[in-house]
């Protein structure tokens, strides 16, 4: 196999001499480019770099042919490859913002019948979605709208199909254990009163008790505008907001009650934490500084065992004062969140008119 590639790149590369000025356009370079090695159980493993750099040096800047490679594993590239003459031009394409959701969601949404869209709710609610993702979602709402017999694909069709894109398909119906149900309720409950209460919290989207994917309920949020910059605040929000799950387990059930259903909240807001302290300069004790977690030291200087005491103390500190905030929220609260819970068990899915309506009628 490696000897017929090296005989194919070969043959592109005097064909494209011939049909100068072209393109050689080589996808995931990361599968025959990858970091050369000294290991003597893969003797031949060198061999396509190699015959690649090889290769390379016979364009010149006048042979009128450029070659081109993509990857998404930049970093597990030769740096041979990324030297002057060679792959000495990135150009790094990140996900579309706003805008570019809005035209990509107009581009494939004019291949399909669909009724009047909202471009700019359905934009802001697919911040992080790639070209290929949102595409994927516009043929998840066409075969959802197919499946209903619908003869247009509608606004719900959409926001079914980006749910099972962000979380996976959802089960035919609720767990048949009603503790469990409970349980799942005022979880999601408790994640929507805080976010709801919280000044710097994302717009609530939607909260469902619904299991979908590995998750037994999810709460969903729109952010009014695309975010550039996330300030301390905002991070602090996202936190407390994820911490709200499981601080109304305690409540409502007691600490001996609490169960995993926390565990992706705390994954997420232990990594935010964590960055906060190691990366981003917002913690007061370990000041301005950036601290190197995957080689374990700073700058190159190693780090003392009174820094990593300072630094693990800092990330339980930001984690406890947001957990104890949402616990705070919940308990000014309990009126609101019980009437949410009890709404979310018979009508599994509320909006955020519905969610705003159980507030003003509460308060």
């Amino acid at each position: 196999m490696v000897k017929r590639y090296h005989i194919i790149l070969k043959t592109s590369k005097e064909a494209a001499k011939q049909r100068a000025p072209c393109v050689i356009f080589i996808d995931e370079i990361d599968s025959v480019g990858a970091k050369r090695t000294n290991s003597v159980l893969h003797p031949y493993a060198n061999q396509t770099i190699n015959q690649l750099l090889s290769e390379m040096d016979g364009f010149h800047q006048n042979a009128g042919v450029i070659v081109l490679g993509a990857t998404n594993r930049r970093d597990d590239l030769d740096q041979a490859l990324l030297r002057p003459g060679r792959f000495d031009v990135e150009v790094v394409v990140s996900t579309p913002d706003f805008t570019g959701r809005k035209e990509i969601l107009s581009l494939y949404l004019s291949r399909i019948l669909h009724d009047e869209i909202d471009l700019d709710v359905l934009a802001r609610g697919t911040s992080g979605f790639t070209g290929a993702d949102l595409e994927n979602m516009i043929n998840q709402a066409a075969l959802r709208a197919a499946i209903d017999e619908a003869e247009t694909v509608t606004m719900k069709h959409l926001e079914t199909a980006r749910d099972k894109v962000l979380m996976g398909p959802e089960r035919k119906a609720r767990l048949p254990d009603e503790e469990a149900n409970l349980i799942t309720a005022y979880h999601e409950g408790g994640h929507a009163i805080v976010a709801y209460f919280t000044k710097e919290s994302h717009p609530l989207h939607k909260v469902t008790i619904m299991p979908r994917g590995p998750s037994l309920g999810h709460t969903a949020y729109i952010p009014e505008k695309e975010r550039y910059h996330v300030t301390k605040a905002q991070l602090l929000a996202m936190m407390d907001t994820m911490m709200g799950g499981r601080a109304a387990e305690e409540l409502i059930f007691g600490a001996d009650k609490i169960t995993s259903g926390a565990s992706s909240d705390l994954k997420q807001a232990t990594s935010i934490a964590t960055h906060m302290v190691k990366d981003w300069g917002m913690s007061e004790r370990v000041g301005l500084r950036t601290i190197e977690t995957s080689k374990g030291i700073l700058g190159s200087e190693p780090l003392g065992p009174n820094t990593v005491e300072i630094v693990d103390a800092e990330i339980k500190r930001i984690l406890n004062e947001s957990y104890e905030r949402a616990k705070l929220i919940l308990k000014r609260h309990t009126k609101e969140h019980k009437a949410l819970a009890e709404a979310l068990l018979k009508y599994e899915t509320l909006d955020a008119e519905d969610i705003k309506a159980i507030m003003n009628k509460t308060q």
